[in-house]
């Protein structure tokens, strides 16, 4: 038995209730700028950026690369096609206005 997902709708009343309860136990909503919520002093935070650290070694994978890269060259080459020989066909002979005469077996 799986859990009812919520509509859209009942999520904004939610949302909206919510926010009337916390005005009503005196809060305030303080506006803001657009994009000042990630400044610190005026700057961007940059303690949580990944550009600090020294930059790592990578651990070299090139026959791995190798190995895999030859096991689809494998498998995209065809199977060699066996010509076989399918013995004497039957060919038509047909007269002068198209209609067949008699059938005669060709190698």
């Amino acid at each position: 038995m799986t859990k009812p997902t919520k509509t859209k709708a009942q999520t904004r009343k939610e949302i909206e209730s919510q926010i009337e309860s916390f005005i009503r136990q005196q809060g305030e909503i303080e506006q803001v700028e657009m994009g000042a919520s990630g400044l610190q002093d005026g700057k961007y935070n940059t303690s949580h950026m990944g550009f600090i650290e020294p930059k790592k070694d990578r651990t070299p994978l090139n026959h791995i690369v190798a190995a895999i890269q030859q096991r689809k060259a494998d498998k995209k080459q065809p199977a060699p096609k066996i010509k076989r020989n399918s013995g004497p066909k039957k060919k038509v002979i047909y007269d002068d206005f198209g209609e067949p005469i008699r059938y005669v077996w060709e190698d």
